[in-house]
């Protein structure tokens, strides 16, 4: 699985499912939210709704798939998480939804990259973000 090989996140960390397209520009991820998820066993019992913080880094997760793919990223560089810029929550995200992660690399240079990226459910915009990663070689 091409996620396993690009994100040292495992379950249950790991937050999306599936790369649609990718490359050193644009990115679409696919992530299923189901009801199995433990998030929603405190958030909320009676209303699950995905944390806006979980949206964030499944955002995050999306845009490895275009910085993988730049010509600057090489083997043994791992992308962190390094900000978070005009995130907006526009509508809940709930278990059943199919959430599409997608957006632009917007740079990639000297080890820092950000990217703009949205989370739609049946093409709706449910939140939105700039992402900024510190890409380093694994220790």
């Amino acid at each position: 699985m091409e996620l396993l090989r690009l994100l040292p996140h495992r379950y249950p960390f790991l937050l999306v499912d599936r790369i649609l397209e990718a490359d050193e520009k644009r990115f679409r991820v696919l992530k299923n939210v189901t009801m199995n998820e433990p998030h929603f066993l405190g958030h909320f019992p009676d209303h699950p709704i995905m944390p806006g913080v979980l949206l964030v880094e499944a955002m995050a997760q999306a845009a490895v798939a275009s910085i993988q793919h730049h010509p600057a990223f090489e083997p043994g560089m791992i992308p962190y998480l390094a900000g978070v810029h005009e995130a907006r929550f526009l509508k809940p995200v709930v278990p059943g939804d199919t959430l599409i992660l997608e957006g632009e690399l917007l740079f990639f240079r000297r080890g820092l990259a950000r990217a703009r990226v949205e989370a739609k459910v049946e093409g709706e915009v449910r939140a939105r973000a700039e992402i900024s990663f510190a890409v380093r070689r694994d220790a």
